[in-house]
């Protein structure tokens, strides 16, 4: 079964989820250098597809935390050279079939892939998401259904 990580970067934590066959394996928020070093492990020690989000400009104006996500975005391809990037819209356009879908539609269109998040006692399949990995998620399932993704390659140019 092909092992699937997206990345959620941020200026200060990360969130990152690990699908494999369909399911959620594991879920993460961490500080960004903690991030690094367990994503390093993860793609030494298993075969598995790493995808994260790229910043892409949609014509408004950014401040310094999105400089320095963009940033923590050089740091994760230096340290993982093989990370395929998708941006936010192709995000948008694979899960909702819209550029126009906002963070709650996307959120439910993931429910209903994976699960209802369920309770403590009766655990649904997106149980203790929250925040950042919900984006996270939405990076690996898109990478799963064939996202136009963009290779380092590409950016070089």
């Amino acid at each position: 079964m092909k092992t699937i990580i997206g990345i959620d970067p941020g200026n200060k934590e990360t969130a990152f989820v690990v699908i494999t066959g369909g399911k959620i394996r594991e879920h993460h928020y961490l500080p960004n250098d903690e991030a690094l070093d367990v994503l390093q492990i993860i793609d030494k020690n298993y075969i598995c597809d790493i995808y994260c989000e790229m910043i892409a400009s949609y014509g408004m104006p950014v401040g310094k935390s999105i400089f320095d996500t963009c940033l923590f975005i050089g740091r994760i391809i230096e340290a993982l050279p093989s990370v395929k990037l998708i941006t936010r819209n192709v995000i948008k356009n694979v899960i909702c079939n819209s550029s126009k879908a906002k963070d709650a539609n996307i959120r439910q269109a993931l429910i209903d892939i994976y699960g209802e998040v369920g309770t403590k006692k009766n655990q649904g399949g997106t149980f203790g998401m929250s925040g950042d990995k919900w984006a996270a998620l939405a990076v690996a399932t898109a990478a799963a259904r064939g996202a136009k993704l963009y290779e380092i390659s590409e950016l070089e140019s």
